[in-house]
Formats: structure tokens, C-alpha cells, sequence
């Protein structure tokens, strides 16, 4: 596995590799490898002639008051397992790469990005947005391999792919989950032993309301209303959102008919966490 620092040198191993009309597969992520993005690079390394995946802590996703100096770091780990896993390069660019002096165009996808995570954190989606577009351009990716975990995140880059037109295909792989259902995510690392419990919840609730569908219930707001019931009665949780929405628009549904997105977002303790699940009505 080669690690390549720079934009210049990145873009010029993509060229080489498009010459020779080489099937490029990309993973993006913030580092911190967890099954979860072990998962993608399989899938990428199975389908592609050649697959990159990129290490960078995007400063632009992170509001004033989260988590982006206590983000979990590991470089060395994670190019051992990267190596582990063939991976061909490792693009591995610092922040004053990303972000020169005087940087200033940004990426929106209006309407998709102020809702679900996008109100309690504003503007993450665009630094989102951003920096995947630059890492598309500079990569130069066929296929790009997200996890559903981020269910609104891999919606919105599906959106800013065909709006902007780009040739990529994205693939969007199953949540990898712990044995207690608790979706891996580098920032379970941020909880004790007892939140660490506390935490299974989100996935308990969503398991709670897919019963609750199986069994015929289609009231949006009463599948609400128990699951924040079951995560209430949690110790150290607090709910940030719990909704039902829509897979294009995410726009909330009354009533489930068709396929829909219940996701959810509780802190537990001072910790974050995320978790959806997609359920669709048989009637």
C-alpha cells in the first residue's frame, strides 16, 4: 500500500491508473477503522481493480462545540489494517492541503440538509458535501462505498452526485453491528462501561418499532411515542430526535405505507449516537 500525502501526487497516481483503464473503488473516512468501514473497503476491493481509501478529519463538518480535537485518532493503526485488507493507496491529506490559506467555496444540497442531524448540527452538511466533492475530483472514483449507518449523509451525496452530475456510483452497505445490535461508530470509544450499556438502546428501540409495524401499526406518532418511552426510561439518555421519514425528501410521514426511514439520534451522556433502520408496510 503506497500513502500519498499530497492532492498533486494523488491526482497524478489516478491519472496513471485511468490510462490504463483501471476500475478505481474509494472509501472516505475520518479514520479511526472500525468493522463498520472495513466493511466498505471489502466490498471496494472485491468490485474494484484498484481501491483508495482516504484518511481526513474534516474540520468543516465540525461545529464551534463538537468533537473534532477529541476525534479519535489512530494513523498507524489504521494503516496496518488497511494493509491487511490490500488496500493499493492510502490518501492521506492534512488539513492545509484540504483547506489552503484563503479557502472559500462550499458545497450545499438545499433542503436535504437542514433536517434530521442537520438541525442540531448546522452546516455539517455542508463540510460534508465539501470535502466529498473534493475528494470525488481529486480521486476520481467509479464506485464509492458509504455506510447506512449515516442514512441522511448517503442520501444527500446521492443527491449532489445527480444534481452536479457526476460519474460515480455510490453504494451505500449495511450497518455492522456489535453482538448487542449497538451500530459500531469510532465514537463509541467515547463511552464508559455503564453508557456503554445504556447505549443498545437506540437499537432496542428500533427493533421496538419494526415489531410494531409487523404487527400492523402504521401511525407514525405512536411508533414515536414508544420507542421514546423505551429510551426515557434509559439511564443517561437523552433524546435528540427520533423520526419517520421518507427515503428522497426525508420529509416526516403520518402515516407508513411504503418504504420509510426511522432514524434516530440520543445522546448518552455527552456522547452522540446515531442509528436508523428501513422499514417498509406490507400493506
Amino acid at each position: 500500500m503506497k500513502t500519498v500525502e499530497s492532492i498533486k501526487e494523488m491526482k497524478k497516481i489516478v491519472k496513471d491508473l485511468k490510462r490504463k483503464n483501471e476500475i478505481i473503488g474509494f472509501v472516505p473516512t475520518m479514520g479511526y477503522l472500525h468493522e463498520g468501514h472495513l466493511s466498505l473497503i471489502r466490498e471496494s476491493v472485491k468490485k474494484a481493480n484498484k481501491t483508495i481509501v482516504s484518511i481526513f478529519v474534516n474540520p468543516t463538518q465540525f461545529g464551534p462545540s463538537e468533537d473534532y480535537n477529541r476525534y479519535p485518532r489512530d494513523i498507524e493503526r489504521d494503516k496496518r489494517l488497511l494493509e491487511i485488507e490490500k488496500v493499493d493507496y492510502l490518501f492521506y491529506p492534512c488539513v492545509e492541503e484540504m483547506y489552503p490559506k484563503g479557502y472559500k467555496t462550499y458545497v450545499e444540497t438545499t433542503h436535504l440538509q437542514d433536517k434530521l442531524c442537520g438541525r442540531s448540527r448546522p452546516g455539517h452538511f455542508r463540510g460534508v458535501c465539501t470535502v466529498v466533492l473534493k475528494l470525488f475530483n481529486i480521486v476520481q472514483p467509479d464506485i464509492a462505498f458509504f455506510g447506512q449507518k449515516d442514512a441522511q449523509q448517503a442520501i444527500i451525496i446521492k443527491r449532489m452526485v445527480k444534481d452536479l452530475n457526476l460519474d460515480v456510483k455510490i453504494e451505500v452497505m449495511p450497518i455492522i453491528r456489535e453482538k448487542d445490535g449497538l451500530a459500531m461508530s469510532s465514537r463509541n470509544t467515547y463511552l464508559n462501561p455503564e453508557e456503554r450499556k445504556s447505549a443498545t438502546v437506540l437499537y432496542r428501540s428500533l427493533q421496538l418499532a419494526k415489531k410494531l409495524i409487523e404487527k400492523g401499526e402504521r401511525n407514525s406518532e405512536l411508533i414515536i411515542s414508544k420507542m421514546k418511552e423505551l429510551i426515557e426510561a434509559e439511564p443517561f439518555s437523552k433524546i435528540d430526535y427520533i423520526e419517520i421519514v421518507d427515503l428522497e425528501e426525508l420529509n416526516p410521514i403520518k402515516e407508513i405505507k411504503n418504504e420509510a426511514l426511522i432514524a434516530l439520534a440520543v445522546y448518552i451522556g455527552n456522547t452522540r449516537l446515531i442509528d436508523n433502520i428501513i422499514v417498509k408496510s406490507e400493506t
